[in-house]
């Protein structure tokens, strides 16, 4: 299966996402507080955040695992692209995206969806963390892996435009 085939770009609220497991844009303390955390925090239940204060703080660029608590989403993933109250770096959010593909890789994961991590509260330019996020991705479909679905679901139409645009341009230069 072509790179193409695999990658479902859509605006939507990723919350209601039926999949394997959904991404969360994390701080590295796993704190549940504002924009998309906050939203899975009163969707998914207090669950998921007791889970993540039994996990603790993790490294910038990591992620962790919990379940999806009262979400359609099996389990959330954590990437943690920045400090509480801090700012996404490239390197933070190549890291923790590469990151979030191999738990979900270890875990047999088939589907998988991401928002534009970083790109909220963070304060990561979203045409960049389009191209990070996607070229990470392609790199992860290089090697054998259990996924066969990523889903970038964006809030809003700004940011839909942006991950279109740097799809269309990864593949216009992916071999093959």
């Amino acid at each position: 299966m072509k790179f193409g085939e695999r990658i479902e770009i859509r605006q939507g609220d990723i919350t209601e996402m039926d999949m394997d497991a959904i991404v969360n844009a994390a701080n590295n303390d796993l704190q549940l507080g504002g924009g998309l955390a906050g939203a899975i925090r009163r969707k998914g239940g207090p669950r998921i955040q007791t889970e993540c204060d039994e996990i603790g703080a993790i490294p910038v660029g990591g992620a962790a695992i919990t379940s999806g608590g009262n979400l359609k989403a099996r389990h959330v993933i954590h990437a943690a692209s920045m400090q509480l109250g801090g700012r996404t770096s490239a390197q933070s959010l190549r890291s923790s995206t590469a990151h979030a593909l191999r738990i979900a890789a270890q875990n047999g994961f088939k589907s998988i969806a991401f928002p534009a991590i970083g790109a909220g509260i963070g304060g990561f330019p979203m045409r960049e963390c389009a191209e990070i996020m996607l070229r990470e991705t392609a790199k992860h479909f290089e090697n054998p892996t259990s996924i066969e679905r990523v889903c970038f679901v964006l809030f809003d139409t700004k940011a839909l435009a942006a991950f279109e645009e740097a799809f269309r341009e990864l593949q216009a230069n992916q071999p093959g």
